[in-house]
């Protein structure tokens, strides 16, 4: 049995960075680890798929530039895009990220870690032998993260379809890919493997990135449409069928049938809490687990904290690891008996999750977006004004790109005149985001907003046309 402070189930992004804060704030910790240190982000997610997209965008933005446009000859060497892939993959090795654990004195015990007791975790290797018994003083982390949900649609699960994980680190780029789901991992793969030569349909029931601005899915969707893609909206899978020649039938619920070499199931997550051992402390195996802003978890007597995907706030990497600087230090001021500030401004507390999470889809064209919604600031009550730009009215987006196109959106809250929401559709709209998500999280008063000046000539000019708009 070895005793530490702080014992963190889960080594991904958000585990490291719990891990990392524990350590810098003097008590020890152990971290706890089944596949790759590193998690899904490093592997399966954020680095690999932007690699994948990454080639055709940048294509994408020669030819519409004239001059840079007759210099390009040819289209994307798969191949080398493959392997650009792996490279930022690290080739599925995580000897990198063992070493960086190293470096920062963090213990590493590899395998399924399962909570058998309040402070206990029970480390199992990959034989099925119990290795470790691992004891925490003071606090026990969950950074196990989420994994792809496969719904219960006929013949799917026989079908052995891909989910993210086998779409990222696909060796072959199949001729037809059929895809299941409008969201955005759905719309990026759609982008992604168009690009790399798949004839991709996508079978988008609930719409092409619903939970977003309605323009946000008009704009991609036809995008798609030039790029090939069949974009279904509507469309249902009723059954799915894997063919004696490897081929894969998807029967819709109108009775059409798709045919495609393979598809992509990509329709939500599910918390990876299944065999973790919840029912030993009194809480439902499977399930997501509730939080204060402090990361705590509801239902246990205080030893129990969860951040990132597992406790469902914020499916994005950047808040998980928000999330692990604020629970690696509150855990360490409450060990040391030092008052935690749960003030919505108190570093203890992670708040922005509530109000400015900020998200980025990198599909063509780019969707940037912070804050909420018009639809969802409403139905919190504020009292919005909804201010709309449209993108390439600019000049320094005629200058970024020929033909460019695109579209802004501020969602003001009237009664304290601040920016609440900030959505940007477009070319290359990534980068600028972090400006929103600024006055967003600062609630910086539209009336100071007007002297910070945006530079001649830039895209980010849109926002003195946006703060013109909305007038003074």
């Amino acid at each position: 049995m070895s005793d530490f402070d702080v014992i963190v189930i889960g080594a991904g992004p958000v585990g490291e960075n719990a891990a990392d804060r524990v350590v810098r704030g003097g008590l020890t910790v152990a971290i706890v680890e089944r596949e790759l240190v590193g998690g899904e982000c490093s592997y399966w997610a954020c680095m690999p798929t932007k690699a994948l997209l990454r080639s055709g965008a940048a294509l994408r933005a020669a030819r519409q530039v004239p001059g840079a446009r007759e210099a390009v000859t040819g289209d994307l060497d798969v191949a080398a895009v493959l392997r650009r892939r792996d490279a930022f993959a690290s080739n599925w090795n995580d000897e990198g990220q063992v070493s960086w654990l190293e470096s920062a004195g963090i213990p590493l015990y590899r395998g399924h870690g399962r909570i058998t007791a309040a402070r206990v975790v029970e480390v199992t290797g990959a034989d099925g032998t119990t290795t470790t018994t691992l004891t925490a003083r003071h606090a026990v982390i969950v950074a196990t993260g989420s994994g792809a949900l496969v719904p219960d649609i006929e013949g799917l699960r026989d079908a052995k379809p891909w989910t993210s994980r086998e779409t990222v680190a696909a060796k072959e780029v199949p001729a037809r890919l059929a895809i299941i789901g409008g969201g955005v991992v759905a719309s990026e793969m759609a982008t992604a493997f168009s690009r790399l030569g798949s004839s991709v349909t996508m079978l988008a029931r609930d719409g092409v990135l619903h939970l977003n601005e309605p323009f946000v899915g008009e704009h991609v969707a036809v995008s798609l449409r030039e790029k090939g893609v069949s974009v279904r909206i509507g469309a249902e899978a009723g059954s799915v069928k894997r063919n004696d020649d490897g081929t894969v039938s998807v029967i819709l619920t109108d009775g059409e049938q798709i045919e495609a070499d393979e598809l992509l199931v990509a329709i939500g997550r599910t918390p990876n809490t299944q065999d973790l051992g919840l029912e030993n402390i009194g809480l439902t195996p499977g399930a997501w687990l509730t939080v204060d802003d402090t990361m705590r978890v509801d239902g246990v007597d205080g030893w129990l904290y969860a951040a990132g995907d597992v406790n469902r706030r914020v499916l994005l990497t950047h808040q998980g690891k928000y999330q692990a600087r604020a629970v690696g230090d509150v855990i360490v001021a409450r060990a040391k008996g030092e008052p935690v500030d749960d003030a919505p401004w108190g570093r203890h507390a992670a708040t922005a999750d509530e109000c400015a999470v900020p998200q980025v889809v990198f599909t063509d064209p780019e969707i940037a977006s912070v804050g909420l919604t018009a639809a969802k600031a409403e139905a919190a009550g504020l009292r919005i004004r909804v201010v709309d730009y449209d993108l390439a009215a600019t000049a320094g987006s005629a200058l970024h790109a020929e033909g460019y196109r695109g579209h802004a959106r501020m969602v003001v809250d009237e009664d304290r005149k601040v920016i609440v929401g900030f959505t940007l559709v477009g070319p290359d709209v990534a980068e600028m985001i972090h400006a929103a998500t600024i006055a967003v999280a600062g609630e910086v008063p539209i009336d100071r907003l007007w002297h910070a000046v945006p530079a001649f000539p830039t895209v980010s000019e849109v926002w003195l046309r946006l703060l013109e708009a909305h007038g003074r």
